[in-house]
């Protein structure tokens, strides 16, 4: 399988929105064992020979220091370009993909911003389909304000929605949240963890507590490759102060240290 273009805004015309609190199948493809996304190989100079084959239906939080290739690995599964050389095969799914900046194009509302997708592909949009989404991520009442008029917070949220209503089996994440303070970077996470319930994702960040809380697989880079850490027990999202989260995020921290 060859790499398929990562879109921000393109969903399944008639498809169903991730639901609430509920877990959900990512798409008969996404659950086959052959068809997980998966790289393997190596960028020289970058990272080392390396084999990853994404959990179907699970998040997958990738943690490691600035400049150890977690982004490149993300672009390699989006099908973007990389600016690096990398020697190896890549097999993806049709996904979505979340960065730092909410991306929202000023001129939009948010709930043209939301639609963007559609518009992008020449489609009418769902106003249906859109206003599930902004009620899934709590921004009912402002639809219709600009990205200059909401917060930081409700700017992350609706471009939560707009990864959302893609309704792709792949979501790709690249530390969406790492702009927030604290109460929202939890309060958004928990509330992007649970919607994407029964999805694909990976999700590259530098917060061990972050990791800790939201991973069903953790992951941790470094220049001589990838190598698994336990995940804490139990469904995500998971408390922040629960005693094997906490023990997990120190250490995590201590072997992001070392």
């Amino acid at each position: 399988m060859h790499p398929r273009p990562c879109r921000a805004g393109a969903n399944s015309p008639g498809a169903s929105p991730p639901r609430h609190g509920s877990r959900r199948p990512s798409g008969t493809s996404a659950l086959k064992t052959d068809a997980a996304p998966r790289v393997a190989g190596e960028a020289p100079g970058l990272f080392a020979p390396l084999d990853l084959t994404l959990a179907p239906g699970r998040i997958t939080c990738l943690l490691g220091a600035s400049g150890v290739g977690k982004s490149t690995l993300l672009r390699l599964l989006a099908g973007l370009p990389t600016g690096v050389e990398f020697r190896g095969t890549v097999s993806t799914l049709p996904c979505a993909l979340m960065g730092q900046d909410a991306g929202l194009f000023p001129w939009l509302t948010v709930a043209q911003n939301i639609g963007l997708g559609a518009r992008l592909r020449g489609e009418a949009a769902d106003p249906a389909r859109i206003a599930r989404m902004i009620a899934a991520v709590g921004l009912e009442g402002l639809e219709d304000r600009l990205p200059a008029q909401l917060s930081g917070g409700q700017r992350q949220r609706a471009a939560l929605a707009r990864t959302l209503a893609e309704d792709r089996p792949l979501v790709l994440l690249d530390e969406p949240f790492s702009a927030l303070d604290a109460r929202l970077r939890l309060q958004i996470g928990d509330m992007a963890a649970r919607l994407l319930q029964g999805t694909t994702v990976l999700m590259v960040t530098h917060d061990p507590a972050e990791a800790a809380r939201l991973g069903d697989r953790i992951l941790v880079m470094t220049p001589a490759g990838l190598a698994g850490h336990p995940a804490p027990p139990g469904p995500v999202p998971r408390r922040h102060d629960a005693p094997e989260v906490l023990a997990a995020q120190a250490a995590l921290t201590e072997r992001l240290l070392a």
